[in-house]
């Protein structure tokens, strides 16, 4: 059996219901059931389907590009003694005239 990583499994699910989607709308189509109003209903949906599985699968790519192009994290400097004065504040401070 092929050991496979739940991200790997979500990603080939998710490409198996966007061409599942995609080919049920193109089939709508070819057979002229989209030309009903119950037709087009279920096309838009199955478009739906297909727009939404292929966000998340644009968003999992692009994650893991963003994973392979930052370098490993080092581990930070310690330092003795912080100085207040050197950090800066969380929030901007507002300008007054």
């Amino acid at each position: 059996m092929v050991d496979m990583s739940d991200r790997a499994f979500c990603f080939l699910f998710s490409c198996v219901v966007i061409l599942a989607s995609l080919g049920a709308t193109g089939w709508l189509v070819v057979t002229g059931q989209a030309a009903s109003v119950d037709g087009l209903f279920l096309a838009l949906m199955c478009l739906t389907i297909a727009l939404a599985f292929g966000l998340y699968v644009m968003f999992m790519i692009r994650r893991a590009m963003e994973s392979l192009q930052q370098p490993a994290a080092k581990p930070a400097k310690s330092t003795t003694a912080a100085s207040p004065a050197k950090t800066a504040p969380l929030v901007p401070a507002e300008k007054t005239e």
